[in-house]
């Protein structure tokens, strides 16, 4: 049987979740962002962003070399930071660093670190099989304790061969890789079709992902398999790169179409 509501309570529903939104948004104060609006072709500002660089498969199976090289990310000159994967040529019988594609994979590693706060973007993902855009965090302390035991919490990923599900992750001791903790968002629409705005809410105890201002999931200590240790309490830095291949979302195929890019309207960060 349909069910009606009355007009009076949708009313008073529909104005109750616009205050709830309004005062949340409220709260967040902007304390950094990169806009990215240098000239076209520009690289990004080294002030801000470092480049890791070279292939290896980056514990994934990866086929990707990532290079600083203004062919794979650069500035478009309308707003935009462009990480592009690009499927190299032979030159010399071997492949480019012996990978066969190129791409971007940049970080604010001893440039922003930070222990809590809104992390948000806004990002149009590439499409194609064996496609794997990230926008996510690692500890600063990787260097020292190494991964997982730094802590990642990825705010989006997607695999090219689900168009319409992007996935929120936390990973750390006991809980990484393949256990890693998160849930997948599915919409309505191909996330490749235009940009959506992608968020993370850290805060002690607790870390919330959002799409499109929509919260999807919460991940709190009681998540955590027991005896699991949350490693979500220190600093941590900022990552964007579009990898190729690997172990989750498979190769490319006949299907998939090169280059492909992974466009960035900006990052933001907020505290309370």
């Amino acid at each position: 049987m349909k069910k009606v509501v009355p007009i009076l309570v949708l009313i008073l529903l529909i104005s109750s979740f616009g205050l709830h939104n309004s005062n949340a948004q409220q709260d967040w104060k902007l304390i950094w962002s990169d806009e990215f609006n240098g000239i076209k072709g520009a690289s990004v500002d080294t002030n801000i962003w470092k480049f890791d660089t070279g292939g290896g498969g980056w514990g994934n199976n990866e086929l990707e070399f990532y290079t600083n090289k203004t062919k794979n990310v650069y500035q478009d000159g309308t707003g935009n930071l462009v990480i592009k994967a690009i499927k190299e040529t032979i030159q010399n019988g071997c492949w480019y660093g012996n990978c066969a594609y190129t791409s971007g994979r940049i970080l604010t590693k001893d440039r922003l670190e930070r222990q809590y706060g809104r992390f948000e973007a806004r990002i149009r993902i590439p499409k194609g099989q064996g496609l794997w855009p990230a926008f996510w965090m690692l500890g600063s302390d990787i260097g020292t304790i190494n991964w997982p035991t730094c802590g990642e919490i990825d705010i989006l990923e997607n695999i090219g061969k689900e168009p319409k599900t992007v996935h929120g992750t936390i990973h750390g001791p006991g809980y990484s890789g393949a256990n890693g903790i998160g849930l997948p968002y599915t919409g309505s629409q191909v996330f490749s079709d235009g940009f959506h705005v992608y968020a993370t809410e850290w805060e002690p105890e607790a870390i919330r992902w959002y799409v499109d201002g929509i919260l999807y999931q919460t991940r709190t200590p009681k998540d955590l398999p027991e005896g699991a240790k949350w490693v979500f309490d220190h600093k941590f830095f900022l990552i964007l790169n579009l990898a190729v291949g690997g172990g989750w979302p498979g190769n490319p195929d006949a299907s998939s179409v090169f280059p492909q890019a992974m466009k960035v309207d900006y990052v933001r960060v907020y505290e309370r």
